[in-house]
């Protein structure tokens, strides 16, 4: 005997809430009156949360521009969680494509230092150590080291000064005439109660990537370059806060 099939079953009311979210021209799960009402507070929560989040982007777009574009983005990016701090980290991506936008490819990289400090905020807490803890290592075996970093850690690369960039919008730093052809790195970390930022080096950003990916302090001064210093390189990695543990290497102590 062949199986017949019944009728599809009906969509959820979630699937078509979410739908109808998504596209105003979709037909609402229940009353068109009060679902507009209900979608117009979502969206203009999430985009109230993206103004609080991006507010060096907003303020470099312009309000009425940023809002815009945030309605953009609620449409092809509708929250996923009822936690408004958790929406918005498709933003940096969306600019990089957006088309209006294609000549300031400098707010890609803003954005994207913008998110980092959000999650620095919502991180975790964990210790930061003082570079006192080497002393229970020998010297020759400080190379062998591998350092877990605080959880509110990130570092934010990009081929534009977006530190400056962002440190002068928002006020944190008077305004300049920043070299645009600069590349800059940021520290983003939260080791107490504030989130900081700091532009640093290539040479310590390229350090920094190697700790952050289970490199040794040996292996991160080769990437830091031959011109790098390893001594003031932990020396500022310790004083920033951003160490949380010291490993011994598993091979034992290098020479």
């Amino acid at each position: 005997m062949t199986d017949v099939a019944g009728p599809p079953a009906p969509a959820s009311f979630q699937s078509r809430a979410a739908a109808a979210l998504r596209d105003p021209a979709a037909v609402p799960p229940a009353d068109p009156a009060r679902f507009g009402i209900w979608r117009n507070n979502v969206r203009g929560a999430a985009a109230g949360a993206l103004a609080a989040t991006y507010p060096a982007l907003r303020a470099l777009t312009g309000p009425r521009f940023f809002e815009a574009m945030c309605q953009e983005l609620l449409h092809a990016h509708p929250p996923r969680s009822p936690v408004l701090h958790e929406y918005g980290a498709e933003m940096a991506g969306f600019v990089a494509g957006f088309p209006p936008l294609a000549r300031y490819p400098w707010l890609e990289g803003v954005a994207r230092l913008e998110w980092a400090r959000l999650k620095a905020y919502h991180a975790a807490e964990a210790p930061s150590l003082g570079l006192g803890v080497l002393g229970a290592h020998a010297p020759q075996a400080l190379a062998g080291l591998r350092l877990r970093l605080h959880p509110s850690f990130a570092l934010v690369e990009s081929a534009w000064p977006v530190v400056t960039i962002w440190a002068e919008t928002t006020g944190r730093a008077d305004p300049s005439q920043p070299d645009m052809s600069r590349a800059e790195a940021g520290l983003v970390l939260r080791p107490d109660w504030v989130v900081e930022t700091t532009a640093i080096s290539p040479a310590r950003a390229a350090f920094l990537r190697c700790i952050a990916a289970g490199g040794t302090l040996g292996a991160a001064a080769a990437a830091a370059g031959p011109d790098a210093d390893l001594a003031a390189e932990i020396t500022a990695l310790f004083a920033s806060g951003v160490v949380s543990e010291v490993c011994p290497a598993e091979d034992g102590p290098t020479g």
